[in-house]
């Protein structure tokens, strides 16, 4: 029997959710469109992600309002930088339970200090705005070479276009 595509007999927000981000690759277009990738080649050599399937899951977030289509963008729309902490949390949790190492940090721009899980600033002790937010590759991992994470090697303000 095949899997359905929605989850029309759940009466939950939560489903209503993954009937929008819960589709497989889907949280990996949000994180990068955070990180600032908006064209639709950064994001499939990036991922390595099927021409197709990437087509559709950027039209799907399209269509729910989680990104627009501007020329040749796709941009996070105030609805989908919401899902920032979401995305945020999820990393911390992978590191705190699944990943053997720590792949990047996110730091406060106004203070320096590395983000808590939460998306707070602990020296300031308010959350921090995604657009407060830069991104730092810890020094020795080892990353990918594509254009995209070569561009994340140096730190870089969350949202920020990422041009390639």
């Amino acid at each position: 029997m095949a899997l359905g595509k929605d989850y029309a007999a759940q009466d939950c927000s939560l489903a209503r959710a993954l009937e929008v981000v819960g589709e497989r690759w889907t949280l990996l277009i949000i994180r990068d469109a955070i990180y600032g990738v908006r064209r639709f080649s950064d994001f499939l050599a990036r991922l390595d992600i099927p021409r197709a399937v990437l087509s559709g899951r950027l039209q799907l977030l399209v269509e729910h309002g989680v990104l627009a289509k501007e020329g040749h963008d796709y941009v996070l729309t105030d609805m989908g930088k919401e899902l920032f902490p979401v995305v945020h949390t999820l990393v911390r949790w992978a590191e705190d339970h699944l990943s053997p190492e720590v792949y990047r940090t996110f730091v406060h721009v106004d203070c320096g200090t590395t983000v808590a899980a939460d998306g707070s600033c602990p020296s300031c002790g308010r959350t921090v705005p995604v657009e407060d937010i830069e991104i730092h590759a810890v020094p020795g991992v080892r990353y990918r070479d594509d254009p995209v994470s070569v561009a994340l090697l140096s730190p870089h303000r969350l949202l920020d276009p990422i041009r390639t």
